[in-house]
């Protein structure tokens, strides 16, 4: 069993499915799922979480595909949205890392990042 993003034309992912194995049964499953939605379709592996695959094997494409999410073709990954426009992309983890580190838990309450005064907001959760 593989995992697929279907992709608008602006390489935003619309759908996740969940399809044949690449190649199982000779056929390229991303083309003929291509073929069938009338997406890109691009294969994603759920094992794949922070440009590291989960059980010790090869990462693929950077990060599982969730919608919303930009696969971004230079580096051949899936990108959750960018929290904010001062979040820096870490070219290592693909990861959207904000400009300044999250404060330290507290109970019974979340922080939020609030681009526009470029800080760490507590909320209640």
């Amino acid at each position: 069993m593989a995992h697929y993003a279907l992709l608008d034309e602006n390489n935003t992912v619309v759908n996740v499915i969940v399809g044949k194995d690449e190649n199982e049964d000779g056929i390229n499953w991303e083309t003929e799922y291509s073929k069938v939605t009338g997406f890109k379709c691009l294969q994603t592996s759920y094992n794949t979480k922070a440009n590291k695959h989960l059980l010790g094997g090869k990462p693929f494409r950077g990060n599982y595909a969730g919608i919303g999410w930009k696969y971004d073709e230079i580096l051949d990954a899936f990108l959750e949205p960018q929290p904010g426009a001062s979040w820096k992309l870490n070219s290592e983890t693909l990861i959207w890392e904000p400009p300044i580190p999250v404060p330290e838990p507290v109970a019974g309450y979340e922080w939020r990042w609030y681009e526009p005064s470029q800080r760490w907001i507590q909320v209640v959760r």
